[in-house]
């Protein structure tokens, strides 16, 4: 909807959406390529380069872990004997060809010679004979640890059909991340890995790849079984898991009591400011939002309030906004906007209110809003019917329809941050922004005031609703680049809001006027993140992993969500495992129960968000982190 002048394709090359590459619609991936493709992304996991070689057992062993494999030291000495000094990419791959992933089935089978009860699970004593008396054995240590992996142990047993199914979740997490690093990096695309040079789809089939002389000895020598012995393979799964802790919160019916939100004494008198603004949900998952500078002028006492936006509910039409948590950071700025201080979160609630009260000292602040994500996410039924948006009456004549015209007004209202009920240029650059990527100049603004109805150089509600009109009109009555718009800004085809939340922010001051103002809108990481594993850290309870003191677990709850962060003192990045299964009533931002999180070397990172599914009824929260790597 930019007006700034430009031709019908220019604009609609602006609005268009990335389409699929050639090369993914023309030639899919054989399977060949997608065995390199993995063998490359598991070995990048572990060297800059496919042209480095191999030089120890640990690095084969890593090496081999990130590509879905789980050697036990019998399968490592197999293609590590004395003799060796090194190993190259090629001979990782023959490596991979032979030792094919453990199947659930082997596991469970290797696993059920040792239940003597037949219930899926194997007392610890006879558990700990098997590791440490027979076969390669494990010391008393690494047998402690598994049997207080918290959630696979319970009354002296080992439940190994949920080891089972928590093998194989790591197992295929681990090659997803090394995937979606290999995506993630372009330069890793670039690179010619051992004797496989990635090629184009015309070429010929790649060529078998050429292991050095020891490889080749060594297979004419052996017949490899992908089954193996299988206590090598419970050896080697039993490994896996390194430790774990856990933690359990009940949560009553409606959150807290003890933490409502209250508003302060006389706060009539005080001095008040007020900004709207969206959460936006993208195509991947991703949430961004405005983001606001505050100015105190002088010491006082500040009530903070964020949430849902009420627009104009059409009878029978769902407004699932109104349920999105919302919150919002405040952070000092001192000296730079790269140095920014983290002084409070809105963490009370009253309703759909969340607020904070306290005392701020003269200067400037921003205000990060937040939502976790837990409730506004992608959709997984999408709407099939489409609305009408444009008709044309018996003189051929074209209007907007009445639901249109609704959703039109209830954007402007979004849109309209300061509430005076006019656009300024600053505010409907923001809508410019998030809809067509470009702004609106001064003199392309001057074209609006003079075609539109303005006031005090500010677009009116009808002049938005012409606007539109007119670009329908531009269109000869084509919805498309109008239905961008609706997208761009959270609407699905029945005109429902549905991947958008819009917000207020209620600012009061007991001894001076506050100043707010929407600087950016920007993806809800970044300070944002920093800002929440800050408070989390603070606030949260902290567990550290046995034996690990390293890697350690903090997790906050408020009345309303819980939030875990994942602090890695270490020097190494750490892969850690996550198991909600056992939680009740209960939906995190992740949308899934099981996953793993790669945590890099010094360093804390955001692992989820949970809120309850129905906030009637009671909610446990039971989540196990367990150790991979």
């Amino acid at each position: 909807m930019a007006i700034s002048p430009r031709s019908d394709a220019t604009f609609s090359n602006q609005k268009s959406t990335p389409s699929e590459s050639p090369r993914t619609k023309k030639f899919p991936l054989t399977e060949e390529e997608i065995f390199y493709m993995n063998c490359r992304a598991a070995y990048l996991t572990v060297f800059k380069s496919s042209l480095e070689n191999i030089i120890s057992k640990d690095q084969l062993y890593l090496a081999l872990q990130h590509a879905g494999r789980n050697p036990s030291q019998k399968t490592i000495n197999k293609y590590w004997t004395p003799q060796t000094a090194k190993l190259n990419f090629d001979d990782f791959c023959i490596i991979l060809r032979k030792e094919k992933p453990t199947s659930k089935a082997e596991l469970l089978k290797s696993f059920k010679q040792l239940d003597v009860n037949d219930d899926g699970c194997i007392l610890h004593t006879d558990l700990y004979k098997f590791l440490t008396k027979r076969g390669e054995k494990m010391t008393r240590e690494e047998v402690n640890a598994i049997i207080n992996l918290t959630d696979v142990n319970a009354d002296g047993k080992f439940d190994y059909i949920k080891f089972c199914k928590l093998y194989m979740t790591t197992n295929e997490q681990c090659l997803k991340t090394t995937l979606e690093k290999l995506e993630v990096d372009s330069k890793m695309r670039r690179h010619q890995f051992g004797n496989h040079i990635e090629g184009s789809p015309e070429r010929d089939p790649s060529p078998v790849p050429k292991p050095s002389p020891k490889i080749i000895r060594k297979t004419d020598q052996e017949t490899f079984s992908n089954k193996g012995d299988t206590r090598s393979s419970l050896l080697s799964a039993t490994r896996k898991f390194k430790t774990s802790v856990s933690f359990t919160i009940t949560m009553g019916a409606n959150g807290n009591r003890n933490s409502k939100l209250t508003e302060p004494n006389l706060i009539k008198d005080w001095q008040y400011m007020q900004s709207k603004g969206c959460f936006f949900l993208e195509e991947d998952g991703e949430i961004i939002s405005h983001q606001y500078r505050m100015q105190i002028a002088q010491r006082s006492m500040v009530y903070l309030t964020i949430k849902p936006l009420n627009l104009s509910q059409v009878e029978g039409k769902p407004s699932p906004w109104l349920s999105v948590d919302t919150a919002l950071y405040i952070l000092k700025e001192n000296e730079s906007q790269a140095n920014l201080q983290l002084v409070c979160f809105t963490e009370l609630r009253n309703r759909e209110v969340f607020g904070w009260t306290g005392e701020l000292g003269p200067g400037i602040y921003w205000l990060i809003p937040s939502t976790t994500g837990c409730r506004l996410r992608k959709k997984i039924n999408p709407v099939t019917d489409e609305a009408q948006l444009v008709y044309r009456d018996q003189t051929g004549k074209l209007f907007l329809t009445k639901e249109f015209k609704s959703t039109l007004s209830d954007i402007f209202e979004v849109i309209d941050l300061d509430g005076n009920g006019l656009l300024s240029l600053e505010e409907y650059n923001f809508f410019e922004l998030r809809t067509s990527g470009e702004k609106c100049d001064e003199d392309a603004w001057a074209v609006c005031r003079d075609n539109f109805d303005t006031k005090r150089n500010e677009l009116t509600r009808q002049g938005f609703m012409d606007l539109n009109l007119m670009e329908a009109n531009d269109r000869e009555g084509d919805p498309c680049d109008l239905w961008v718009t609706l997208h761009s800004m959270g609407y699905n085809k029945a005109l429902e809001l549905t991947e958008a939340c819009p917000f207020v922010i209620d600012i009061y001051a007991e001894k001076c006027k506050p100043k707010i103002k929407a600087v950016h809108m920007e993806a809800c990481s970044g300070q944002l993140e920093k800002a929440i594993c800050k408070s989390v850290l603070s606030k949260g309870d902290a567990k550290v992993m046995d034996g690990y003191e390293n890697i350690i677990v903090h997790t906050y709850s408020c009345d309303t969500w819980i939030t875990s962060v994942i602090e890695n003192k270490s020097d190494e990045k750490v892969i850690i495992h996550i198991n909600n299964e056992l939680s009740k009533n209960c939906v995190n931002n992740r949308g899934l129960n099981i996953f793993a999180v790669e945590v890099g070397p010094k360093s804390t990172m955001v692992c989820q968000h949970v809120m309850p599914l129905n906030e009637r009824q009671e909610w446990i929260y039971y989540c196990i982190y367990s150790l991979i790597s």
